[in-house]
């Protein structure tokens, strides 16, 4: 008897569990059908959003005559998406880079090192990362115009390349590895750049990827960086692309939404570990 109720609160328990999991889901499969329906069977169903009437809109899971003829549009007949899936690809992988040529040594220098000072710049360092973007944009506008970078996408690397957030994260990571590895490498004569190479990032590895998974959702889908600093819109992510939606284009910024989003999924599936080490780290206390 004691085996079936707990076999009850274990469905149960499941059932609300995934029940969150279905809403968050549904908003991804909504565009995945939308992306392969017709303009005709879109148009049915979306007529109550763009008319002034009062219907309630309709949907169907399955549409009755599915069709690729928007993702051949948007791949084949539209250069525009292109270039600005390039801007974004361009933009993500120098930010990256960057954070890993700045980010890194900073956080290996805070984890490593006990200096006069260093623990109430790292608190400074995680006050800033506290900040968001809408405190800081103003600051960064009049800097970015002084140094004559505005309206070029070095004024949305730039800013990006020294946050502070890959620091924090790279911090927990080295934070983990016993620093009697590191006092028994300078015994054997080994210098400080050789104990960050052979030892350091191969140990820290976990939080460095978790700060880049991280880091490339967050720049995948960044929009009001772009939008500040950016007024050709040549020069824009793939995150601003949405055409004028009407109901004979809806189909088409399904297919849109629906390929800018497979980047995310892929490095958020790939990389899922690490984002779970990230957080650990994140955590940890000294």
């Amino acid at each position: 008897m004691k085996k079936y109720v707990k076999g009850i609160k274990d469905d149960i328990m499941t059932f609300l569990l995934l029940l969150p999991a279905v809403f968050v889901c549904l908003p991804i499969i909504l565009l995945v059908t939308g992306s392969v329906m017709g303009n005709g069977e879109l148009k049915q169903y979306l007529s109550p959003v763009f008319s002034d009437g009062m219907e309630f809109i309709s949907w169907k899971i399955v549409p009755n005559y599915p069709t690729f003829e928007n993702y051949g549009k948007l791949l084949f007949l539209t250069p525009q998406f292109f270039v600005l899936f390039w801007n974004s690809i361009k933009m993500v992988g120098c930010i990256l880079a960057g954070q890993l040529i700045v980010g890194v040594p900073a956080a290996w220098a805070f984890a490593v090192y006990k200096v006069k000072g260093s623990r109430l710049l790292f608190v400074l360092y995680v006050v800033l990362m506290l900040l968001p973007f809408q405190v800081t944009m103003l600051s960064s506008y009049l800097v970015l115009n002084r140094l004559g970078l505005l309206n070029t996408q070095q004024a949305v690397i730039l800013p990006a390349v020294f946050s502070t957030f890959p620091v924090f994260l790279s911090y927990g990571g080295f934070r983990t590895i016993p620093m009697q590895l590191f006092e028994a490498a300078r015994i054997d004569g080994a210098g400080e750049f050789t104990i960050f190479r052979k030892i350091g990032l191969p140990l820290g590895k976990s939080g460095l990827l978790s700060a880049m998974v991280l880091g490339f959702l967050e720049y995948w889908n960044m929009m009001e960086q772009p939008m500040a600093f950016l007024e050709e819109k040549a020069l824009w992510p793939l995150s601003l692309y949405l055409p004028e939606i009407t109901w004979a284009q809806a189909g088409y910024a399904f297919g849109a939404s629906i390929i800018t989003l497979i980047p995310a999924v892929f490095v958020f599936v790939w990389g899922q570990d690490y984002l779970e080490q990230g957080i650990i780290f994140s955590g940890l206390k000294e």
